[in-house]
């Protein structure tokens, strides 16, 4: 066998182990790959044979990945990203290719309508983006940069403030016609909604209400503002949402204001970038690009 035979088993069978890896099974690894849940268990099969070793512990149909799995997902990931990227930069013959994450719903709601005029100013250049809700390794994971809502603190990186943002609660009209209310504390013992990153939300509007005797606030969780937004829509109860994500419903009257009392915070969106950024011109134009949109937007009316 040769050296690069001997040391590098097949990149299929490494691309299915990190997916399974990933997504903790097979038949959602093999939906995310777009292969058959058989051909990832023969992929993660090969790779463990090759390597001598067990990643996965069967229990019937159920696989969680054992303690060596883990640790060589974690090193055997990063690695994967790093080249998918670099194949893609290839692939599109300029090298000007970036790669952003973004929190899903402002991905959704605010970047996406405006990548058309990024088209039109760099039709060379090429950014894809993956939805993250959470802080990460931008280096490791092969990414130039992210969407970041919070302080300025995301290890290892740069912040290009963009706007802050004024969270309301928020319901539907027929919810509100159902459960009349007259005044914010007659909210805590309504069905509350919580978006999953922001689990104390609430708590903190009630204080700047000036309501700081509480029993424990508890409700259904979403990942996604814009899920959160549908459910509250629904009439599934009351939720805490950024006015500039959810402006069409607001206009519209699928979703109405009862106290015009926002969630005070000093945390923004940030644009968040590799400390080398600038030795990237796409990254440089991206970032001009992202600024530029904060000037003339002035996006939310009110923020931060």
């Amino acid at each position: 066998m040769s050296e690069g035979r001997r040391l590098l088993p097949p990149m299929a069978a490494l691309n299915s182990f990190v997916a399974a890896a990933r997504h903790g099974s097979f038949s959602r690894a093999a939906a995310h790959i777009g292969l058959t849940q058989s051909a990832v268990s023969r992929q993660v099969a090969l790779l463990e044979d090759w390597l001598q070793a067990s990643l996965f512990d069967r229990h019937g149909r159920r696989v969680t990945h054992n303690a060596a799995g883990r640790a060589y997902a974690d090193e055997v990931r990063p690695a994967l990203d790093r080249i998918r990227l670099a194949t893609d930069r290839l692939a599109s013959g300029t090298g000007r290719t970036l790669m952003i994450a973004t929190l899903p719903s402002f991905g959704m709601r605010w970047l996406a309508p405006r990548l058309p005029g990024l088209s039109a100013r760099h039709p060379e250049m090429t950014v894809n983006f993956a939805a993250r809700s959470f802080p990460f390794d931008l280096e490791e994971e092969g990414f130039d940069g992210a969407i970041h809502f919070g302080q300025p603190d995301w290890p290892d990186a740069s912040h290009l403030r963009l706007f802050g943002e004024r969270a309301v609660g928020v319901c539907s009209a027929d919810w509100l016609a159902s459960h009349p209310v007259g005044s914010p504390a007659d909210l805590i013992d309504k069905p509350l909604l919580f978006q999953a990153s922001r689990l104390d939300a609430w708590n903190r509007w009630f204080a700047d209400c000036g309501i700081v005797d509480l029993p424990r606030l508890q409700g259904q969780r979403f990942e996604h503002f814009l899920m959160l937004a549908q459910a509250v829509a629904a009439g599934v109860g009351v939720a805490l949402i950024p006015e500039f994500l959810i402006s069409p419903e607001l206009a519209s009257g699928s979703l109405v204001i009862p106290f015009d009392q926002p969630l005070h915070t000093d945390d923004a969106y940030y644009l968040v970038r590799r400390t080398d950024w600038r030795s990237n011109d796409a990254m440089v134009d991206f970032s001009a690009w992202m600024g530029e949109q904060i000037d003339v937007a002035r996006l939310p009316a009110r923020a931060g």
